[in-house]
């Protein structure tokens, strides 16, 4: 009996240690903070921090990687891993809708951007895809976090839903806080002297919940980077951690210069558009900055992780040659089937690092590391979940992988790496098609909406550039590649396109 009243403090004490995460002693009971960073729009090559490597694995920089200014980005990857082969999808409402859910856009059904006043399915597109996004039943992380006790804080862009629909408002999705989101997938205008739209630009479009900005000189931009400074401060005073998902409107059109960086790009040489966009990414790296000098200045650092990414591949306005633009050297833009269209930036880091710190021994972040190995917008919701010790629910399907081992700087050697890119509609760059990356082989399938089928067959080792096109010469790969490409489509129960009410199903190809 004695014993047993010896042991068993003992024994809560010692449980109490392995169940509380990070931090020194004060904020031990207090579960990591998380800030996911996304950009809209934003590729891999608008930024001065080179994310393609050459044959040998050697970071290699371009010239458009000399053109933008970066440099909070810079320090950040310095500190933290970069992917080199991160994927998302080709547009921005089937990511966004990917990383809340951590399901493939061919599974969640969200498979094209959403218009916020009518059925985006295009003329081809399947009946029953899912144009009214995510509702008050789907499972999301940031409902599983705030079950947990995080405050869960959405500042910025939303685009979960159309008008009218329950995904447009971001507080029926798991978000205590919403600021500035809403149905919209683009500002009326970036000025808080135009109101963001409501005063002057594109009011359909106008920027709600920032009313107190309206007719000052301040960017847009800077104001939600002001907001989620102010939301962080106050979950740190109420005692809670914080999940902040900001999601800046920028990079994305209308491509209005912020001013505060204009004299940086007048004697490029470039268009005023194309001056306009890098003054977008500038003021994106200052707000990033601006967030984690915050976060350092409140003493949570050492408890806070930040990713940052783009949501699908760039848009930036520079011309177009041979399918190559702005994300040159890469193939297409956003909204193609090429690599340009789906690879984005991603940067994982501990604000400030301390390997002495349990959270960041739980998951440990390699410094100024660099990793190959493909990851995909899917892997941060099962990431985020074991960063905050939290389950989803039992029977919950992920298509995401836990990204602790790749942060470390090792290889994940269970991880499949595959990426579907499923785009069964029209009225894009590219239009009715679905790519596979498989390793170091890629296809994509185009819909015989207007007779057969074309299939294009990439080895993406040899020809990362997408130079060319090998399907006729190799058909065996083919073959095996749409085995591949079709069992995907089976297992997440992909719609497809559909003319005169018939499903345009998969033609394999014969030979």
């Amino acid at each position: 009996m004695i014993s047993f009243r010896i042991t068993f403090p003992v024994l809560i004490l010692l449980l109490l240690f392995y169940i509380t995460s990070c931090g020194p002693p004060i904020e031990e009971s207090s579960p990591p903070n998380i800030i996911v960073f996304l950009v809209d729009d934003m590729g891999p090559l608008d930024t001065s921090v080179p994310f393609l490597t050459d044959t040998n694995g050697t970071l290699v920089k371009y010239p458009l990687n000399e053109y933008y200014r970066t440099p909070n980005m810079e320090k950040l990857a310095a500190q933290g891993v970069r992917f080199t082969n991160f994927y998302a999808h080709s547009v921005c409402s089937p990511t966004r809708t990917s990383i809340l859910t951590g399901q493939n856009a061919a599974r969640h059904g969200t498979t094209n951007w959403i218009n916020s006043e009518s059925n985006n399915r295009t003329e081809f597109g399947p009946s029953k895809w899912n144009w009214k996004g995510l509702d008050k039943e789907s499972i999301t992380l940031p409902r599983i976090l705030q079950q947990l006790g995080y405050q869960t804080i959405h500042v910025g862009k939303a685009h979960f839903g159309p008008f009218d629909s329950e995904g447009e408002n971001p507080l029926n999705l798991g978000f205590d806080i919403n600021i500035a989101g809403s149905s919209i997938g683009h500002p009326g205008s970036y000025y808080g002297t135009d109101g963001f739209g409501h005063i002057k630009g594109q009011k359909s479009r106008a920027v709600s919940g920032l009313d107190k900005y309206h007719g000052k000189d301040i960017f847009l931009t800077e104001a939600l980077t002001a907001e989620a400074k102010t939301s962080i401060s106050k979950a740190i005073e109420k005692g809670r951690p914080f999940f902040l998902y900001l999601a800046h409107y920028a990079v994305h059109a209308p491509f209005q210069s912020d001013l505060r960086f204009a004299d940086n790009y007048k004697d490029s040489g470039k268009t005023e558009e194309a001056q306009a966009y890098a003054t977008l990414i500038e003021g994106i790296d200052k707000s990033l900055g601006d967030v984690i000098q915050h976060v350092k200045d409140l003493g949570i650092g050492e408890n806070t992780l930040i990713l940052f990414l783009g949501d699908n591949g760039s848009d930036a306005p520079l011309p177009i040659e041979d399918n190559f633009s702005s994300s040159s050297p890469l193939k297409g833009k956003k909204g193609n089937h090429w690599e340009g269209g789906m690879r984005v930036p991603f940067i994982v880091s501990w604000i400030t690092p301390n390997e002495e710190i349990a959270c960041q021994q739980k998951t440990a972040v390699a410094p100024n590391a660099v990793q190959q190995q493909q990851g995909t917008i899917m892997d941060l919701f099962p990431t985020l979940c074991q960063v905050a010790n939290a389950n989803h629910p039992e029977g919950y399907i992920l298509d995401g992988f836990e990204l602790q081992e790749q942060l470390s700087g090792r290889q994940n050697s269970i991880r499949h790496e595959l990426f579907l890119n499923h785009f069964p509609h029209g009225d894009h760059r590219s239009n009715y098609f679905t790519s596979l990356v498989k390793s170091d082989w890629k296809i994509v399938y185009h819909y015989q909406i207007e007779g057969p089928p074309h299939y294009e067959l990439f080895n993406l080792k040899n020809d990362p550039f997408e130079t060319r096109n090998v399907a006729d010469e190799n058909l065996a790969q083919l073959k095996i590649m749409m085995e591949v490409l079709s069992d995907e489509m089976k297992n997440k129960n992909a719609l497809y396109p559909e003319k005169e009410k018939e499903r345009l199903k998969l033609i394999m190809p014969t030979f």
